[in-house]
């Protein structure tokens, strides 16, 4: 098989799981984010692909061969972590093409590429200035930009926008998914920023507690979590959890709650934030603080009932947390029943 292949990759550091038993594939030109809390193995991942960390178990293939023992080096991985890892006494230009003057590359070809991602990363007016002279959003910038030029066999990026501002990231990120994906190498990203994984990549991988709990598309990670875990933690604003009944617990997402004349549950706005085309209403119920939208034209009355299309709400067990098959429409109507009590 072509493309970056995880099989049950494991990482264990004195007695404590770091990552345990990740499946994954990763096809040519494929972009897979890795998303999940602080501290749920998604560098770990990229070390151990990148062959910088040793690991307890599995394999890492990339086009189908065992790279699992192969030396860094010889990997051919490109790499962007969080630090910047400049040379301080090379201009941007330099810290650019230092790889490309190692392999080789002829001058010509050289200078040409560096324009290219001089005025993709905007760049331009400080290719002869050195890291010092360079805010924290160039320095990361001049990071990705050596990761890109060097036209590796994978690209492995950890947070590689995580020090631009909002407007840069913004413009950035269309044309960045574009670089990742046409050399038709695989590419893992981690991110903390949904927006930002929903924008660059193909499919999510979603991590907790060094464990994969679901990879897929966004609009299919959001629609149909495999568990409460992944369901709270895509989509914002977040999930609203109910209180368990009858050893399961119900959720419903913010923009399927709605106001109903009777037979809701009731609620007072406590405040609303403005979310441009819309508002984000914090609501306080009996089933605890509540996240409902609201037109953004529109007051919202300071008491209401509050409920949902019984075919909208998804059901977990309780213990476990995972997905039930069906969410029965009984159920939504014994929950509100019980929070009308």
């Amino acid at each position: 098989m072509r493309g970056l292949q995880l099989e049950n990759l494991t990482r264990q550091v004195g007695g404590q799981t770091l990552l345990e038993g990740v499946d994954l594939q990763v096809a040519p030109g494929e972009c897979v984010a890795l998303l999940g809390p602080s501290g749920c193995g998604k560098t770990t991942t990229l070390r151990l692909v990148a062959g910088l960390d040793p690991f307890s178990g599995g394999r890492i293939l990339l086009d189908g061969n065992d790279i699992s023992h192969l030396e860094p080096g010889l990997r051919r991985v490109g790499m962007v972590f969080q630090s910047y890892a400049l040379y301080p006494h090379l201009t941007v230009a330099d810290n650019l093409t230092l790889g490309l003057r190692v392999r080789g590359v002829p001058a010509s070809e050289r200078e040409e590429r560096l324009t290219q991602i001089l005025t993709l990363l905007q760049l331009e007016d400080v290719r002869q200035r050195r890291p010092a002279q360079l805010s924290g959003g160039q320095r990361q910038r001049v990071a990705l930009g050596r990761a890109l030029l060097r036209q590796p066999r994978i690209m492995l990026l950890d947070e590689p926008m995580s020090n631009l501002d909002a407007q840069l990231r913004e413009e950035l990120r269309p044309e960045l998914r574009r670089l990742l994906t046409s050399s038709g190498h695989p590419v893992l990203y981690v991110t903390h920023d949904q927006q930002e994984a929903v924008g660059l990549a193909d499919r999510i991988a979603v991590l907790e507690q060094g464990k994969l709990q679901q990879v897929g598309a966004p609009q299919e990670l959001h629609r149909n979590p495999t568990n409460r875990f992944v369901a709270s933690f895509i989509g914002r604003p977040a999930i609203n959890l109910f209180p368990a009944l009858g050893g399961r617990q119900l959720a419903v997402r913010p923009e399927h709650l709605h106001p109903v004349e009777s037979d809701g549950i009731p609620a007072k706005v406590l405040r609303a934030e403005w979310s441009g085309s819309q508002q984000v209403l914090w609501l306080e119920s009996g089933a605890g603080l509540l996240r409902m939208l609201w037109p953004v034209n529109s007051v919202a009355p300071q008491r209401l009932e509050v409920g949902w299309a019984a075919e909208e709400a998804l059901a977990f067990e309780e213990r476990s947390g995972q997905r039930l098959p069906r969410c029965e429409p009984s159920w939504s109507h014994d929950l509100i029943r019980s929070l009308q009590e």
